[in-house]
């Protein structure tokens, strides 16, 4: 049996029941999209021309390699190919680089293996050679189900594709996420309501809802210095997400981070390696790792120019563009901040073990009669639902 075909017979294994873990995850950035998203920061590039795929992915092997290296054996708990647009890929591309990582790693049974792809028709032709490499969660970035925003939001696809896609994914994949955006120029909570519960009845068993967001060097943030549109006002982007818990909650679907929602048993292993601050290698144009090497946890952060990580990657045998070595505060505060982002909370033992201290009571104490914080037993402290809506200023006062 080849090794695309073993991977293909994998199906996740559910969350439930976890200890709690971080784990040890791979992620691999594919850095090319159609289009550019109006609203996105990501690390994606157009292309006039198609990029060299066989090339591409003989660095991607390569680059695993010396990540093997760097790291050492490792039982690894989840696969992500991010981008940009992976579905752009050929499934022949994507069997390679999963068969590289099988060979550098030996990805073991019910590993989840999950994979990006846009609904338009032209990918969603491909998703079931995707599920053949191995892919058995895929993830659809969707985005909204109202076609004038579709358009807003610089999406290719309309609600017909997405619609479609969704329900050919379904049939195709042992598991399922698709992306909503929202906060959006003129949402009402009447428009939201109709809109995402539309969206659960499409859905499996996850969904990531975001708030739009405006980021620095995205042609949305020239368009709304320039005020050609406005995003609601804080009180009502503060009521949007207070019914998307209450919605996502009844309907069966509730938040276990501040923007992924998940049937019990179906949340995103790889996302949680982050969340629990857990280790990680990034292969790809832009990619980031985090794990231990030598004496201390090391970030490693990639060339973000596709061409020159291809040429560094074939020179040196990897794209490393910075390594920094992290303090411990810094380690800490980072700690922190994914941790609070969990409905599960921060694990108060794992916090002062990494930080080598206790959060400060007083700050602590402060927060949790003012209901940002509360504990959970003795051994965890999450934000509350009011917290999580200013929880970079919970995290700022704890971190102080």
């Amino acid at each position: 049996m080849s090794a695309s075909a073993d991977l293909a017979l994998r199906t996740p294994s559910p969350i439930n029941g976890d200890d709690g873990a971080p784990g040890f995850g791979i992620y691999l950035h594919w850095p090319f999209c159609a289009a550019k998203c109006p609203y996105c920061d990501f690390n994606s590039h157009v292309r006039h021309a198609p990029p060299d795929q066989a090339r591409f992915a003989a660095a991607f092997a390569r680059e695993l390699a010396t990540m093997r290296e760097a790291t050492g054996p490792r039982e690894v708990t989840s696969v992500f190919i991010g981008g940009g647009t992976p579905s752009l890929m050929a499934v022949e591309t994507v069997a390679a680089v999963l068969e590289a990582a099988d060979r550098q790693y030996g990805l073991p049974d019910g590993i989840e293996i999950t994979m990006e792809a846009n609904p338009q028709s032209a990918e969603a032709d491909r998703f079931a050679g995707y599920r053949a490499t191995g892919v058995n969660r895929l993830s659809l970035g969707v985005q909204s189900l109202i076609d004038t925003d579709l358009r807003f939001l610089g999406r290719l696809h309309d609600v017909t594709e997405a619609r479609a896609a969704i329900e050919l994914a379904r049939t195709i994949f042992p598991r399922l996420s698709f992306d909503l955006i929202y906060a959006r120029p003129g949402q009402t909570l009447e428009g939201w309501t109709t809109e995402l519960n539309a969206a659960i009845d499409l859905a499996a068993d996850h969904l990531s809802l975001y708030q739009l967001t405006i980021e620095d060097g995205t042609a949305f943030k020239r368009l709304h210095d320039a005020r050609k549109f406005r995003l609601p006002e804080d009180g009502l982007a503060a009521d949007l997400y207070a019914l998307t818990q209450e919605i996502t909650t009844t309907r069966g679907l509730p938040a276990y981070e501040v923007s992924n929602h998940a049937m019990p048993g179906a949340e995103s292993r790889h996302n949680l390696t982050y969340w629990r601050y857990g280790e990680y290698v990034g292969v790809g144009p832009g990619a980031h790792g985090r794990f231990r090497f030598e004496n201390g946890r090391r970030v490693t952060m990639a060339e973000r120019h596709p061409e020159r990580w291809l040429e560094q990657v074939e020179r040196v045998g990897h794209g490393t563009a910075e390594i920094e070595q992290l303090t411990e505060y810094e380690q800490a505060d980072e700690m922190l901040l994914m941790g609070l982002r969990l409905t599960e909370g921060l694990d108060l033992a794992c916090y002062e073990a990494i930080a080598g201290r206790d959060l400060a009571p007083e700050r602590l104490t402060l927060l949790i009669d003012e209901g940002f914080v509360e504990p959970l037993g003795n051994s965890r402290i999450r934000a509350t639902r009011a917290g999580m809506v200013v929880l970079d200023a919970v995290v700022a006062d704890l971190a102080a």
